[in-house]
């Protein structure tokens, strides 16, 4: 009987639907772990296929393909240590969200997941069927269990394997980020191996996946829930955990513990993580954005040098005669601290050629929104110009204080691919600009020191679509406007309840009813980064039409 076991835990970034790369990816950490001398090497959770499939999965061709290349990994890896990798298994007509160990040039074991998640992003009872609660397999001598993912959020499965002879938990998992998660899964494992007094290992992948991005945060758990390994937040990286038998059972070594960034740096790594694999997985290597001069363009701006490097980034100023002097001068200034292109290109000329040829039709009106809102769009039409001719991705800046109220233009500034600020208030975006400028990270490919102006930070928004334009003009403040929106979005509270805290029921109502009336424009805006639960998009799936209001 052994007394120690080698597992080596390889935190990697799958990319959905590039089987060919993925079991490249799985064969590269198989070859290390053979070096290192591992008896087992560890990867997530559907990693054959990438996470998440959504319906893709329901192509019979698609989870042919990926079962295939999952049974030709066995048989190339015959000879070293066992691979313990996620992918789907048909199984009595039904499809299963599985977990495949090869060995010996063959499937060993194929685990199924019986706990199917169905909430916030999650849709997996869609797709998956539900498998009973499984026992433990057997890699060297050990009895492993392996609950997938959800099946370690309930205590059954975990109890399950405790009773059937398992020796250790290894957990594989695709885990999206949000505020505050790594916290909540710590407690959350501590308390599956107090119940089983078994070690336990949780491995989650990393990377960005659409609006989703997995933050990694492998950890290993002793019995009593101390804390052995912790593997970084999201940086991909394999890492050898070696288990010895005792008289009390199992139990990992002592291994390296990476410190868990604060909540503001993680959300900005996840935006930059978000930003830089969507470009990467979907084939673009360069961007581009309006630089305004205001705030949310410049921390757009500041993601994409830091995700792509700044000669990836083009920065394009567009003044009309609303465009103030100092909008211009710290927009350049912007584009200079971080090193990328700037590019001016007026839009003046174009708004009198369009205002021309409505004038017939706008004779006696008064000029208004509308009048606004044409100038929105005609940096739209100039910036996916440029994006069609030069193949640079166009990124959207628009925040979801602005995303939740509609106060953004479609077909205008909401043109483009991708907004890694989707889910970031307002007044966070003053705090992220403060944080960027003040720390610099190895992670990060633009330079360090102060990228964002102070003046942007400090100067009062303004859309500059007419004369002495103040979002507050249109808005509550912003320090009200997202305390509301928290309210209703986040928590989901009535207005009266929120009226209760002490705000102004006119102005709770009217940040209600625009946030109900601009679905039609979420619906229609480019995915962006969840860094909370409530995103905009999967998190949050509100009708069109839609004609209740709260009363209260």
């Amino acid at each position: 009987m052994t007394d120690t076991f080698n597992l080596m835990l390889a935190q990697l970034n799958p990319t959905v639907g590039d089987i060919a790369g993925n079991v490249a990816r799985a064969r590269a950490a198989w070859d290390t772990a053979r070096a290192a001398g591992a008896d087992m090497v560890a990867l997530t959770e559907m990693f054959v296929t990438g996470y998440q499939t959504q319906d893709l999965i329901l192509k019979p061709a698609f989870v042919t393909a990926a079962i295939a290349a999952v049974e030709a990994l066995a048989a190339d890896c015959a000879d070293g240590p066992a691979i313990g990798i996620g992918g789907p298994v048909r199984q009595g007509g039904r499809l299963y969200n599985g977990y495949y160990v090869l060995e010996g040039g063959r499937v060993h074991a194929r685990v199924l997941k019986h706990h199917l998640p169905n909430d916030a992003v999650f849709d997996e009872k869609r797709v998956f069927a539900s498998a009973d609660v499984h026992g433990p397999y057997v890699v060297k001598g050990v009895r492993i269990g392996t609950p997938i993912c959800e099946d370690a959020w309930h205590p059954d499965v975990a109890e399950t394997l405790a009773e059937t002879g398992a020796e250790i938990l290894l957990i594989p998992n695709g885990s999206p980020y949000h505020r505050g998660k790594p916290n909540l899964r710590l407690n959350l494992m501590v308390s599956r191996v107090v119940e089983t007094g078994l070690p336990l290992v949780y491995l989650n992948m990393v990377g960005g996946q659409d609006d989703q991005v997995f933050d990694g945060s492998s950890m290993v758990l002793n019995p009593g829930g101390r804390l052995m390994a912790q593997l970084p937040q999201f940086d991909e990286c394999e890492v050898m955990v070696t288990f010895r038998r005792g008289a009390e059972g199992w139990r990992a070594d002592p291994g390296e513990i990476a410190e868990i960034p604060p909540i503001g740096e993680a959300d900005y790594r996840a935006c930059v993580m978000g930003l830089g694999d969507y470009m990467r997985k979907t084939g673009f290597g360069k961007a581009l954005l309006g630089l305004s001069g205001g705030i949310d363009s410049a921390i757009v701006a500041a993601m994409a040098v830091d995700a792509l490097g700044p000669e990836n980034v083009r920065c394009v100023m567009l003044p009309s005669e609303f465009t103030s002097r100092q909008s211009l001068d710290l927009a350049l200034a912007a584009a200079k601290a971080l090193g990328c292109r700037y590019d001016t290109v007026p839009i003046s000329g174009a708004q009198a050629a369009v205002g021309e040829a409505l004038a017939p039709l706008f004779a006696g009106t008064e000029p208004g929104i509308t009048e606004e809102n044409i100038q929105s769009r005609l940096r739209g039409v100039m910036l996916m110009a440029l994006s069609n001719k030069f193949g640079e991705m166009l990124l959207t800046t628009g925040n979801k204080s602005e995303m939740a109220v509609g106060y953004c233009t479609i077909y205008g500034d909401m043109n483009g691919g991708y907004n890694p600020v989707k889910d970031m208030y307002k007044t966070r975006m003053f705090l992220t600009a403060r944080w960027r400028n003040e720390n610099h990270r190895p992670w990060m490919k633009g330079p360090p020191g102060e990228v964002i102006p102070e003046a942007i930070i400090t100067r009062p928004p303004s859309a500059e679509l007419r004369a002495n334009q103040r979002d507050d003009d249109s808005l509550p403040p912003y320090e009200i406007l997202d305390a509301i929106l928290e309210c209703l979005v986040e928590k989901e509270m009535s207005v009266a309840e929120i009226v209760a805290l002490g705000f102004d029921r006119a102005t709770v109502k009217k940040v209600e009813h625009l946030l109900y009336i601009a679905e039609y424009k979420r619906f229609q805006s480019a995915p962006g980064v969840r860094l909370t639960q409530k995103a905009f998009w999967l998190d949050r799936r509100y009708p069109i039409v839609n004609r209740w209001r709260d009363d209260g």
